[in-house]
């Protein structure tokens, strides 16, 4: 059991039978009242980012959550397979699950899956990814009065701002926190 006021961000705790990740967490002590302590989690089974109040003394579950360094193969049409790295197991995630992951998965790219005994919870993506440029239209000269931006189509199908320079077929960093155009590669 963990006592709610020594939760921090990152850790992973069951509560009312979902499995959570902390945020962000706030203690909130008026002199009169008892503490409350305030956080911001993401259910690991759904994806949804709520907030959930306890009071100072309460407790939750904590834990332990498997991570395995896994492959990403081929989409099969309804799920998404991957390939443990190790043990060449392959599972299929399905893809409505990875709605936002599939926008930064290439084949051969390795990601996270994360377990929970053992239940599939989802994918950490790496912080940035490389993909390549498909189709981007060609820089106006003199249009750099400011810092000008145009859209880029990625190799999966991601549309993002970039740079008047980027050319097709580059290679750029893309952030899979933001989905934003971060450097070329």
């Amino acid at each position: 059991m963990i006592i709610v006021t020594d939760l921090k961000p990152g850790m992973s705790f069951e509560y009312e039978g979902n499995i959570y990740t902390v945020l962000d967490i706030l203690h909130n002590k008026t002199a009169m009242r008892q503490m409350i302590v305030k956080t911001k989690v993401k259910n690991l089974r759904t994806g949804a980012v709520t907030e959930i109040n306890f009071t100072g003394g309460g407790k939750v579950e904590g834990v332990h959550l498997d991570k395995r360094q896994m492959e990403y193969l081929y989409d099969d049409g309804t799920g998404l397979v991957f390939m443990d790295t190790e043990t060449y197991e392959q599972v299929s995630i399905p893809k409505d699950r990875l709605d936002w992951e599939l926008k930064f998965l290439t084949s051969n790219c390795v990601v996270e899956v994360v377990y929970y005994e053992s239940e599939i919870l989802g994918v950490n993506l790496p912080s940035k990814v490389k993909l390549r440029v498909v189709h981007t239209e060609p820089a106006v000269k003199g249009d750099t009065a400011t810092r000008a931006m145009k859209e880029a189509e990625l190799e999966t199908g991601l549309v993002v701002k970039v740079p008047l320079f980027i050319e097709n077929d580059e290679l750029l960093i893309i952030r899979t926190d933001t989905g934003e155009y971060d450097s070329r590669a």
